[in-house]
């Protein structure tokens, strides 16, 4: 049985970091999107409905951040998984304006796509 690939989107405004973690995503299996700030990723996510989880930095310019992007996605997408990072803030999973994950920066890859794997079942 060919098992579906995962489709996330991964929203970071440091263009190295976001494609290091795209590119550690895709050899892993998963379909990768790519946004640089809250605006790209409501674009992507209003014509990807298959994206399954995403994962967001906090500290981003534009209209919203991170965690308003969280709870964003939350309220219009229900079934879409969170994690969220930051390099600058130390949250709890618990402490989150959503359900889901909390890693500081720098994270590991590994840890990352473990606890994709345990969100997505």
């Amino acid at each position: 049985m060919v098992q579906k690939a995962t489709t996330v989107i991964v929203v970071e405004d440091e263009t190295l970091v976001r494609l290091d973690i795209a590119m550690s995503l895709e050899a892993e299996g998963f379909i990768v999107f790519e946004a640089s700030n809250a605006d790209e990723a409501i674009d992507i996510l209003t014509t990807h409905p298959e994206i399954r989880l995403m994962f967001t930095d906090i500290d981003m310019p534009g209209s919203m951040d991170g965690l308003k992007l969280a709870a964003a996605v939350r309220d219009r997408w229900p079934p879409v998984n969170i994690i969220v990072t930051s390099g600058h803030r130390q949250l709890s999973d618990e402490l989150l304006p959503v359900k889901g994950r909390f890693f500081s920066k720098p994270y590991d890859h590994a840890g990352v796509i473990t606890a994709m794997r345990e969100m997505l079942g």
